[in-house]
């Protein structure tokens, strides 16, 4: 033991020589102690750090050579630069100038006239060699280069040899019967068109509405979007889109099937799936979106249209109606399948479940009697006390069933009932609903609800004109009624207006009778016996309808031209009356004139 402490200490070189001031002693003093894991951690650490500053001392020498270099540059002088040779281009000649082998097809009879001749080749081409050569293990059949591709041909009989001439006569025989499929019955007549022919092969060719290279980012931008986010439903279908556009189906196919893989929750991925799968397929894939997400309400109605026979829709319909019993929709697509006995129980069924739905509420009142359609629209009033269509419906039931006096209370009630539950009447609203009334031969029901808001929301100074801009309106959408509860409303309020009497009149004599007309022109005159030309529409109603020789007739036509007797005027007065309504009467009536030794008749 102590002589081999005495070996190591001879081993340490202790000399002054190998003394430095900052440092000591160039050697280890722990060389003689054991090499341990956290000695080698040690040196791996002190090893990396001299690697990374020998790296950063490169970049330095890197940019300290590239300074340098510049530096050099700026000495270059012009004819140095210009003496610089141009850098020509490395490929060969072939790679510079590619030639593409051209292939000419060569006619049958090349090859009948050297089966004829019988010549013998005694060399083989050396490419024909590269796959084992031709075989011909049975005469006259030639072997294709690749081992197991053996075509026989055409032989002729007894000689072993191609027959050339028999080739093309079936090509031309196959032509014929082609061309023959696509020929009409008569002759010379063909339903070929040979100037869109190509435009309608073009027509066979996806469209893609852009360019190839356009469509290959729009690719490669989705697979980027993929890969960093596989999760993400619009990426696989926009993937699948792409190719769909493109013609590539079977691609499309495999991408939205890979994203179902990688969204199973994604109901837009399933769908897109089943559309894009056929038929059986396409249920298949139905099938396993309903695994997946069994709350679907869009999965089931697809599953639904994917079925042909109308016991598979229903059962698909009630078997989701078990999974969403609150879906409206589902609600609907079932009972437009069923007769109208049992709708009217699964109407009862699905107001239960979906009590705020008023298209249930009215679907179920419209298949109900009178009494019992009453209980329901009561029943919807509780549960949805904010709906005009209700209170609208209710309107109509009682008008179809001779209640007409209840038509006005119902209305009235309904707009004192929503203004309590905080529902602002909107007119516009109100008014299209009154359209929709009258167009369904509701004639009171419409009356009622224009009487009850025409008035709302109308400042007092724009309400003839606005009450004449919405009756235009209903006549434009061909609400007659509507416009002429309109036209009564108005003239209720302005019974003096002679301009809203004539707009009246004239709506009258274009969408009414002869007897609305003069009914109305009676109480125009009435209203305003100043307005000539009241009278003399009212006397041309007369005429044109034959009704100027009778006593009232003449006594009303009469009137209109000025002529009734009255206590005030004097002979100069009648004068001046006579020439001015035959001057009238000549403008408004044309040619009434022409009867009249039969009006002049005074009593």
């Amino acid at each position: 033991m102590k002589k081999n402490q005495a070996a190591d200490d001879d081993d340490e070189d202790l000399n002054d020589t190998n003394y430095d001031e900052f440092n000591g002693y160039a050697g280890s003093l722990f060389s003689s102690g054991p090499y341990e894991k956290d000695d080698e951690e040690a040196d791996a650490i002190y090893a990396a750090l001299d690697k990374r500053m020998d790296e950063r001392r490169k970049e330095r020498r890197k940019k300290k050579k590239k300074k340098k270099s510049k530096k050099k540059l700026a000495e270059v002088t012009e004819e140095e630069w210009l003496s610089i040779p141009e850098v020509g281009d490395a490929r060969n000649k072939r790679q510079r100038n590619p030639r593409y082998e051209k292939l000419t097809p060569v006619p049958d009879s090349f090859f009948a006239k050297h089966l004829q001749t019988g010549e013998n080749h005694t060399s083989v081409d050396p490419r024909q060699t590269q796959f084992g050569g031709l075989n011909t293990p049975y005469p006259g059949g030639l072997n294709t280069p690749y081992p197991g591709g053996m075509t026989p041909g055409l032989m002729t009989p007894g000689t072993g040899e191609l027959d050339m001439r028999k080739i093309g006569q079936a090509r031309n025989t196959l032509m014929d019967m082609r061309l023959s499929q696509v020929s009409d019955s008569v002759s010379g007549q063909t339903v070929v068109d040979p100037k869109g022919y190509l435009t309608d092969l073009n027509s066979m060719i996806p469209t893609h509405g852009g360019d190839i290279n356009d469509i290959k980012k729009a690719r490669l931008l989705l697979k980027s979007v993929r890969e960093t986010n596989p999760h993400h439903p619009p990426a696989w279908i926009a993937s699948a889109r792409l190719e769909e556009v493109t013609g590539k189906l079977q691609v499309a196919r495999n991408l939205i099937m890979k994203g179902t893989e990688m969204c199973p929750k994604s109901e837009d991925v399933w769908l897109e799936a089943a559309r894009l799968q056929p038929g059986d397929t396409a249920k298949a894939v139905v099938a396993q979106a309903v695994r997946h997400l069994p709350q679907s309400v869009r999965i089931y109605i697809r599953a639904a249209e994917l079925e042909t026979d109308i016991r598979a829709k229903k059962r698909v319909l009630r078997k989701a109606l078990e999974h969403v019993p609150n879906s409206v929709r589902l609600w609907k697509a079932a009972v437009e399948l069923e007769e109208p006995e049992d709708a009217r129980i699964m109407l009862s069924r699905a107001v239960e479940c979906c009590p705020t739905s008023v298209e249930l509420w009215l679907a179920l009142a419209r298949l109900e009697t009178y009494e019992n359609a009453r209980k329901v629209l009561n029943k919807a009033r509780e549960n949805i006390p904010t709906d005009r269509h209700i209170w609208i419906t209710a309107a109509k039931l009682e008008e179809a069933n001779g209640n007409t006096q209840m038509v006005e209370k119902i209305v009235d009630r309904a707009i004192t009932s929503l203004r309590a539950n905080g529902v602002e009447i909107n007119r516009e609203q109100w008014i299209q609903d009154a359209e929709e009334c009258d167009r369904a031969g509701s004639v009171a029901t419409c009356q009622a609800v224009m009487r009850a808001v025409i008035g709302i929301g109308i400042e007092e100074e724009d309400r003839k004109h606005t009450w004449m801009e919405d009756a235009d309106s209903c006549v434009a959408h061909n609400a007659l009624e509507c416009a002429r509860a309109i036209y009564a409303y108005a003239l209720q309020v302005f019974p003096s207006k002679k301009s809203v009497w004539l707009r009246a009149a004239y709506f009258e004599k274009n969408h009414g009778t002869r007897e609305s007309l003069e009914a109305l022109l009676q109480r125009a005159v009435a209203h305003c016996p100043k307005a000539e030309v009241l009278w003399l529409m009212g006397a041309k109603s007369k005429w044109l309808a034959g009704d100027v020789t009778s006593p009232t007739g003449r006594r009303r036509l009469g009137r209109s031209l000025g002529w009734w007797p009255a206590a005030s005027r004097t002979p100069s007065d009648w004068l001046v009356s006579m020439d001015r309504a035959w001057a009238a009467l000549g403008r408004a009536c044309g040619g009434l004139w022409a009867v009249s030794s039969s009006v002049i008749i005074l009593h």
